[in-house]
């Protein structure tokens, strides 16, 4: 799912830029919309399944569906913040 969420990032960020930097040229803006939205609902869908088989927590539930329709970061960001929290520290080096 953060793969898929870090793509959705980067598809809603060339949605922007067609739509506010180039002018809407089509049918790009069109296509990179429609991805846009049913990247949403497979997310919003698979992370409620997710949170049903305690994959995910609520938290990063939310932030998928519903400030996924706004704009995607959220998700990515908190998958990034709380991949950060899960891994562990580096073992110190020994000294001789």
């Amino acid at each position: 799912m953060e793969v898929v969420s870090l793509c959705h990032s980067v598809v809603y960020t060339g949605l922007l830029l067609c739509a506010f930097v180039l002018g809407k040229p089509q049918p790009f803006t069109f296509i990179l919309g429609l991805s846009h939205g049913l990247l949403w609902i497979g997310m919003s869908i698979a992370s409620i399944l997710a949170v049903r088989y305690r994959v995910i927590n609520l938290r990063l539930a939310l932030a998928i569906t519903l400030l996924g329709c706004i704009a995607p970061f959220f998700g990515s960001i908190e998958f990034l913040r709380q991949g950060r929290r899960r891994a562990p520290s580096e073992p110190e080096a020994l000294t001789s």
